[in-house]
């Protein structure tokens, strides 16, 4: 499937995510199976030691996650399913800092059924830089499709 860019826009998984839009969370592309997000780290989001908190990492993917998972258009018949976390795993690399810019970048790397096996790589770099930075975390998710109730 091509790949639909919807900067500025919201991915309709975001509508109600309150916790997402807290973050200031900006959509860069979404296609079936992938998902390109950032947003700009403030200071409620780093820990006592002045570096970004592992939980507000680990949400940004979750993010990033839900919304590989679940696709802005989806197929007919398909309108009252969810895909949802059925387990996940973070590994942190490097610290991150206020100011800086993460990206999370996320990939279905396999899917049989209900259920799905997805990649999330998360950068940082200084504001203002052209690319997505260093490598700071990998998440990996595992998803189950559920009926939305």
């Amino acid at each position: 499937m091509a790949e639909t860019t919807v900067s500025g826009a919201i991915h309709p998984i975001l509508e109600n995510d309150y916790a997402s839009i807290w973050m200031g969370i900006e959509v860069l592309a979404v296609s079936d199976g992938h998902a390109t997000i950032r947003m700009t780290l403030r200071q409620e989001m780093l820990n006592g030691f002045g570096m970004a908190h592992g939980g507000m990492i680990f949400a940004f993917a979750d993010s990033a996650f839900a919304m590989a998972c679940n696709p802005v258009h989806p197929a007919p018949g398909e309108e009252n399913n969810i895909t949802v976390a059925a387990g996940v795993d973070i590994n942190f690399l490097k610290p991150a800092y206020r100011g800086q810019v993460i990206t999370a970048v996320a990939d279905r790397r396999s899917s049989a059924g209900r259920s799905g096996l997805y990649d999330i790589q998360i950068f940082a770099a200084d504001a203002g830089a052209e690319a997505p930075g260093e490598l700071i975390a990998e998440f990996r998710g595992r998803s189950r499709t559920i009926p939305k109730k």
